[in-house]
């Protein structure tokens, strides 16, 4: 029987990070995935959905053409052409993620499913497997929403959408969080009729406020319905075609029942952490629904077992998760301990514009912080390089306390992921916006957004109030 100094469990981000820096430090490791290395991100998540989502970019500026002074007479959408394209771009991204390239770090890769027998062993395709220590890196999945009727008229998640060899003319969302909204936008642009359906009273509904509802607006603009404070109750199949029955909430009273007809339904309603079968309770780790118990320094209820990435429920996006296997890198090794922290995690909705966000809403900041929070803005509409390149709508929003500490930032506008990266160092680090607005910025780029609503709080400081008049009646005295 092998034994291994540390055991891990799935073979996303999460725990390919884990295994190739333990071994690299010289522990002995084993990499166990019962599916292909990379995990959702590379082969069903972040990657395809990206290629996707630029084909869909694509499609919508030969639409704009004309704004550019570009006439083009005719284009087609070859959306078998386009899926090839999303599969090579897995292949070319997936080389980094061979089980090759990790036996060369000197990582033991097993390929089938793990479960505990004993605290210290694993069977794996019927052989046993002894460990040290173990990390639980299974990921997340996608969960179906309790309709009546969904299961037997047949739903697609973000899994199947994305291996779709044919383009579904009609398509019903459930769900406007990011992955909902994405596969909405990146459809309708390749010609898809898309509608969704969200419970809640706004899309996103963890954004703040302001941007959720200027992104709605766009959204519509571009042919999508978008149906808020719906509620889906019965789904039927008829003639190849998908019927939801819905109730809406207009003005605090239900109407309804509404109908809403597609040839296929996409949910994206929520997600599940994947614990099934591990024989986790056996060895006292204690889960929840949204995934393993971990403490601050990524260690579950029983103490040789560690957890990272989606399976801890805490943030489910990629660079949480390798942000924690690097954490646990150092966590598993050596005697002094990091504790995670979360305190600023960016993230982003790959929109067309993109949707960014660090730190808390201006509701949230207002709820913990009253009436010295301060809020300052600046459109794309007035940054010259967005204007040039016809990408004008969204805006830059920094939440502050009364001393210019940033507490969120946010952007709805091109590039946002990109744009925030600033915004976060600053807030790591507790760079004061007005550092930000003294900051040499190039131009024209577009993140010259970024010092133009950090230049407001100067503007607040020096131009209104009695430093204002004071600064005023100065240069009125001695010029």
């Amino acid at each position: 029987m092998e034994t291994f100094d540390i055991a891990v469990i799935g073979a996303g981000t999460g725990g390919l990070v884990t295994a190739a820096g333990a071994s690299q430090f010289g522990a002995r490791v084993a990499l166990i995935e019962k599916d292909k290395l990379g995990g959702e991100c590379l082969y069903t998540g972040c990657v395809p959905s990206k290629t996707l989502i630029k084909a869909a970019k694509v499609a919508g500026l030969i639409r704009r053409a004309e704004e550019f002074g570009i006439r083009v007479s005719s284009y087609e959408i070859d959306f078998p052409a386009v899926m090839a394209r999303v599969r090579k771009v897995i292949e070319t991204v997936g080389e980094h993620d061979s089980p090759e390239r990790f036996r060369k770090l000197g990582v033991t890769v097993i390929q089938g499913e793990a479960s505990f027998t004993a605290s210290d062993t694993l069977r794996v395709n019927g052989q046993q497997i002894k460990s040290k220590k173990f990390v639980i890196a299974t990921g997340s999945r996608s969960t179906a929403p309790p309709v009546e009727g969904l299961e037997e008229a047949g739903f697609l998640t973000h899994v199947e959408a994305l291996r779709l060899s044919t383009q579904p003319k009609s398509l019903i969302i459930l769900g406007a969080g990011p992955i909902g909204l994405e596969f909405a936008q990146l459809f309708s642009r390749l010609g898809t009729k898309v509608t969704v359906l969200e419970v809640l009273g706004q899309i996103l509904p963890r954004e703040d406020a302001e941007v959720a509802q200027k992104l709605e607006e766009y959204l519509r603009a571009e042919g999508m319905a978008i149906y808020t404070c719906t509620r889906a109750f019965r789904v039927a199949k008829t003639n190849g075609h998908r019927a939801i029955s819905a109730t809406c909430e207009v003005e605090g009273s239900t109407k309804g029942p509404v109908t809403f007809a597609a040839d296929a339904i996409l949910i994206a309603t929520g997600r599940a952490p994947n614990v099934e079968g591990l024989g986790l309770h056996s060895l006292g780790v204690e889960t929840t629904s949204k995934g393993i118990v971990v403490d601050d320094y990524l260690r579950t209820t029983a103490k040789h077992v560690w957890a990272c990435g989606d399976v801890t429920g805490k943030y489910l996006f990629t660079h949480v998760a390798e942000y924690q296997a690097r954490l646990l890198v150092g966590n598993l090794l050596f005697p002094y301990r990091r504790r995670a922290d979360y305190r600023v995690v960016p993230w982003v909705t790959f929109t067309d514009p993109e949707v960014a966000r660090v730190g808390l809403t201006e509701a949230e900041a207002r709820e913990s912080y009253g009436n010295k929070v301060r809020v300052y803005r600046h459109c794309f509409g007035a940054v010259d390089r967005a204007i040039a390149e016809g990408e004008s709508y969204g805006f830059v929003k920094l939440v502050c306390d009364a001393a210019g500490q940033i507490l969120g930032a946010h952007i709805l506008g091109p590039q946002g992921g990109d744009l925030l990266q600033p915004l976060v160092l600053a807030m790591k680090q507790r760079i004061p916006i007005s550092t930000v607005s003294q900051t040499i910025h190039a131009y024209p780029t577009l993140v010259e957004a970024n010092r133009r609503a950090a230049d407001q709080y100067y503007r607040e400081k020096l131009f209104s109030g009695r430093t204002g008049k004071a600064l005023r009646a100065w240069v009125r005295w001695f010029h």
